[in-house]
């Protein structure tokens, strides 16, 4: 990737409903080249997808919750199977240290908090926090160059 990639990796993640003309007037590039480019980052997976960010309160899931989970009582493939079907599970991550698996999830009120952890129990231990704030919500991401990752 060359400065007009990461360039327009910028952009894309700040707004990725940038049509090809505004991202050509904004990079100085013709708009063959600047969908050329688009394609390549596509294909090589750089980006992934574009897709909307949906504000969670907005939408009525006003508490965010940080789950810790140890101690499977059953195989980490049946637990994921399990997690991908929960509509309130927003990720999921597999870890090292003492959990198996952070999970955040979302919900609209404290009883649908306690559905979630009861439906989690039965398959491992649960340790759940609640989100008071998030001073860094989401952030844009580049590449590091290598005096960033000493």
């Amino acid at each position: 990737m060359d400065s007009v990639d990461l360039k327009m990796l910028e952009l894309l993640q700040k707004n990725a409903r940038m049509t090809i003309s505004e991202l050509s007037t904004e990079l100085a590039l013709s708009r063959p080249s600047i969908t050329e480019r688009l394609h390549r980052l596509q294909e090589k997976g750089v980006i992934e997808e574009f897709t909307a960010r949906v504000s969670l309160p907005s939408v009525g899931r006003d508490i965010l919750l940080i789950i810790q989970v140890s101690n499977l009582k059953v195989s980490p493939q049946e637990f994921e199977e399990l997690i991908k079907k929960d509509e309130a599970i927003i990720e999921c991550h597999r870890v090292t240290g003492e959990g198996s698996y952070f999970l955040k999830a979302a919900v609209s009120k404290m009883d649908s908090m306690r559905l979630l952890i009861d439906r989690l129990i039965p398959y491992a231990n649960v340790n759940t926090s609640t989100v008071l704030n998030s001073p860094v919500p989401f952030r844009h991401v580049l590449p590091l160059d290598h005096t960033d990752q000493m």
